[in-house]
């Protein structure tokens, strides 16, 4: 059985994510694997991949669900640093990254409010 080390569950989804090794640099982008309030996951081609290590700045958006039936994307920059970089093929790889400043909000939690919202939807 997996043993879950993580401190939060996190939100999975797929949504492009823009990377550079420094704030004003030339940006790559990747897309979205997952992410929780201190780290997330995104995939890349080789070419253009970080390694481990490496400090970067990303930029990307996280769904949020707004008191209606539907939901908002809040846009997010972070400095991170690279934790690992996994080869997914030899095209492709997944990078882990944890944030120097947490998100405000835990991505994967979803308030009382936008439960009801989910609920509405779903029924």
């Amino acid at each position: 059985m997996y043993d879950e080390k993580r401190r939060e569950p996190r939100l999975r989804y797929q949504w492009p994510v823009w990377f550079a090794e420094r704030e004003d640099g030339p940006l790559a982008q990747g897309q979205m694997v997952d992410v929780s309030s201190g780290g997330a996951a995104f995939t890349c081609y080789s070419d253009k991949c970080p390694t481990q290590g490496d400090k970067i700045t990303a930029r990307f958006s996280v769904p949020r669900y707004t008191d209606g039936e539907s939901f908002d994307m809040e846009n997010c920059v972070r400095n991170s640093s690279v934790c690992r970089v996994e080869e997914i093929s030899p095209f492709v790889h997944k990078v882990a990254v944890q944030f120097s400043e947490a998100l405000p909000f835990k991505p994967a939690e979803v308030t009382d409010t936008e439960a009801l919202a989910i609920d509405k939807i779903i029924i």
